[in-house]
């Protein structure tokens, strides 16, 4: 069904076309490819009703996605929850707050499940039998576990320093595992070329036009969700700047195919970590560009030094009327805790980042407090438990005899009257 909506591949900056294929650079100008679309045609063929007349996943936008056929891979992934977070939004002081809560997506607890349905996916169309990527964690994870349901031979190809979490919940999948020393940028340079010479579909490199798609399903989802009307605001936490920008293009196919009111205006805003963020700092600077940094910060599955669409997202973020900001670690910590505080989601490292940056877009002024946000969770909590586990208050410790429960309630109570208790609450 959807073959019939897509023109092939352009690039992003002269606008060259080409035939669909495992490509992602112009031979022209050497500028990034993406999927081009005919939404003429989407708009006589979608509707609202269409779309809510299908399977509760990330299929039911299946015009706006670039398979020729149906998927083969991740046919449950998606629709995650779209949580009303009104004890956070009390805490943060917003008005009204939405958590996008892709820490619980099919198959591997991230968004990253999205965009390995779409490349593994298309890679199957175009007769690989071979995947790889380049990961900073849950992509490795969800290309592993989602390649052995399609029956593909698997490589991951991550920084050896990488939190066990992430790597045992790829080797557990009895995938090809490699570490590398040093950065993820490395990581991807060295893929690039073994992608050149083995001709395997690297997910994030020769397939990355159709991979980058998959993200767009997490902004059709909160437009949906939210009873098709844009957010006022949302904020997302930055690697490569693939994420950021999809969102933005989810929310406007929608204007252009007339499933949402054509004059709604969403601010994107994009978070980081302060010790790995290149792109907030050029945003910050007012720079056009972007210096490659390299990366200090626990916040691993984000530390991504020389960020692919970097610029992009610089773009995305000034052009929505948004902004970018990055927290430290130990307020992403503190962002992590709140969040399963407040509203009883425990998410990664990104996610702190996310809640902590939004914290300080909020007290600077630059999110309306009366106005729409969403925050967009992209990873589960258990994938990163060393960030935490040095910040948490030890559980208390007693013999199994009730008198010794009475004296702990006792002491829980006096605890509860402390100035620090009051404040956290």
């Amino acid at each position: 069904m959807p073959a019939k909506y897509v023109k092939g591949l352009k690039c992003r900056e002269c606008g060259h076309h080409y035939d669909s294929k495992p490509v992602h650079v112009c031979e022209v100008c050497f500028g990034p490819l993406e999927v081009d679309y005919d939404y003429t045609a989407i708009a006589k063929d979608i509707s609202r009703e269409k779309i809510l007349s299908r399977d509760r996943n990330m299929w039911r936008y299946a015009e706006f996605l670039p398979l020729d056929n149906d998927p083969t891979v991740g046919r449950n992934t998606g629709f995650t929850p779209l949580v009303k977070a009104d004890r956070l939004a009390k805490r943060l002081g917003l008005r009204e707050l939405w958590v996008k809560n892709d820490a619980v997506n099919y198959p591997t607890l991230s968004f990253k499940d999205r965009v390995v349905s779409v490349a593994l996916s298309k890679a199957k169309e175009f007769g690989f039998t071979t995947v790889a990527c380049a990961t900073t964690g849950n992509l490795g994870n969800s290309v592993a576990a989602q390649s052995v349901r399609a029956g593909m031979e698997c490589y991951v190809f991550m920084p050896a320093n990488l939190e066990q979490g992430k790597i045992l919940g790829t080797s557990i999948y009895g995938v090809h595992v490699v570490g590398i020393t040093g950065n993820y940028d490395g990581v991807n340079r060295l893929c690039s070329e073994i992608a050149g010479k083995f001709g395997w579909a690297f997910a994030n490199i020769n397939m990355r036009p159709y991979y980058a798609e998959g993200s767009k399903t997490m902004g059709h989802e909160i437009v949906e969700q939210l009873g098709w009307r844009a957010p006022d605001n949302v904020v997302i936490p930055m690697a490569g700047g693939s994420l950021i920008c999809k969102v933005d293009k989810a929310i406007h196919e929608f204007q252009k195919t007339g499933l949402l009111d054509p004059n709604s205006t969403t601010k994107i805003f994009g978070a980081q970590a302060t010790g790995c963020n290149p792109i907030t700092h050029a945003f910050k600077q007012g720079w056009e560009l972007f210096k490659p940094v390299k990366p200090n910060t626990i916040a691993k599955s984000i530390a991504i030094g020389n960020p692919a669409d970097g610029f992009y997202a610089l773009k995305t973020m000034r052009g929505s009327g948004g902004a970018g900001e990055d927290v430290t670690d130990e307020e992403l910590i503190e962002g992590i805790k709140l969040l399963a505080e407040t509203e009883g989601i425990f998410t990664e490292t990104a996610g702190g980042v996310t809640v902590a940056t939004t914290k300080k877009l909020v007290e600077q002024g630059k999110i309306d407090k009366n106005s729409c946000t969403v925050l967009c969770i992209t990873g589960n909590g258990l994938k990163t438990l060393d960030a935490v586990s040095n910040s948490l208050t030890k559980p208390d410790v007693i013999e199994a005899k009730l008198s010794e429960f009475d004296k702990l309630v006792e002491v829980i109570r006096e605890r509860k009257k402390s100035p620090q208790w009051v404040d956290a609450k």
